[in-house]
């Protein structure tokens, strides 16, 4: 009953008769313009009939056939009986409308067979141009739904990813005021003030898809303020951007990541001379973000370990855009990541 009572497939069968029979009546009305109207009359009765025909074999009889492949004999003869409708029982139909004064008769009286032969030429048409009209449908449907699948995967994963990167931030910042309090420094209550903030932030404005530039702007200098805390001035942050739109959406959170990188990974073990500088540009909707900072000198010179920031940017980079590059690089005592992204090619 569920099949039956499906109404968005009741009226795929329904429109699709519709289409057949004005198709039908179109070139009938080139072949007989003077009766085109009890022609119609007559198409539609019998369009009628086979489409009751349809339904049945389509959505009863075949999946029926397919789920009970050892009851072939059973499968023949539902095909068999179908195929006596399609035939001796549009004949019927069509006699009976006759005799109800409805239908108007345009052939000569023959034998039965002869006049079965000719309005099953009509019943097989129909069912031919109906099984490549449902072909197509059922095709562009998967189609629409393996889309729609690939698109909810890739939101999942995204959500998935964000709330990832979310906690890793925020254990990293608890464990700088932790710092600060377990030192008894007068920065913790100011510090506390920043993270309430960034977890405002956190909490009303990252749930959308985008937000203005300007917006990420305020949360990576309330971040770099909080991580400057910890830091005498021996700490030197230059933070340069030239952005020509400040209300240019973004994905929230998206450059963050790789200014948490630098401090964590950098400027917190490095001994001397700690730096990180920041440049931002945004122009013709093309972003540049390069963060360099200091790393301490060691044999694995140009060996760059990717942590779980990096690698979940990396791969919601994959998800949101086509046309990015994201590199990071080491050398000497200078760490540097570099992010270039056309903000027109948004998945």
């Amino acid at each position: 009953m569920k099949r039956i009572l499906d109404i968005k497939q009741l009226n795929f069968y329904l429109w699709t008769a519709a289409a057949f029979l004005l198709l039908y009546s179109f070139v009938e009305s080139f072949a007989y313009p003077g009766t085109i109207i009890p022609r119609v009359i007559n198409s539609f009765l019998l369009v009628m009939f086979i489409t009751v025909l349809n339904f049945i074999l389509f959505e009863f009889t075949l999946p029926f056939i397919k789920l009970t492949l050892k009851w072939v004999l059973i499968g023949f003869l539902l095909i068999a009986s179908l195929l006596v409708f399609y035939t001796f029982g549009l004949y019927a139909w069509r006699y009976f409308w006759i005799q109800a004064d409805v239908y108007t008769s345009f052939i000569p009286d023959t034998s039965l067979l002869n006049d079965v032969l000719v309005h099953s030429q009509f019943s097989f048409t129909y069912l031919f141009f109906f099984t490549i009209v449902r072909h197509i449908y059922n095709y562009t449907k998967l189609i629409s739904t393996s889309k729609q699948l690939r698109i909810e995967k890739q939101e999942a994963e995204l959500n998935y990813l964000k709330s990832q990167t979310n906690p890793h931030f925020l254990f990293n910042t608890l464990n700088n005021i932790y710092s600060l309090s377990r030192d008894k420094s007068d920065l913790a209550p100011e510090s506390i003030l920043r993270l309430s903030k960034i977890l405002r932030f956190m909490l009303y404005e990252t749930s959308g898809e985008y937000i203005a530039i300007e917006e990420e702007l305020k949360i990576l200098s309330d971040y770099i303020a909080l991580e400057k805390l910890r830091y005498d001035d021996s700490l030197t942050i230059k933070f340069n951007k030239v952005v020509e739109d400040i209300k240019q959406p973004l994905p929230p959170l998206l450059l963050i990541p790789l200014v948490e990188n630098a401090f964590k990974h950098g400027v917190s073990e490095t001994r001397n001379q700690p730096f990180v500088d920041i440049q931002l540009s945004i122009s013709n909707q093309q972003l540049l973000f390069i963060v360099k900072n200091s790393v301490e000198e060691s044999s694995d010179l140009y060996e760059v370990k990717e942590n779980i920031g990096l690698s979940n940017l990396r791969r919601q980079l994959q998800l949101l855009y086509k046309d990015y590059n994201l590199t990071v690089q080491k050398e000497t005592s200078v760490f540097t990541s570099s992010l270039t992204i056309n903000l027109l090619s948004h998945v």
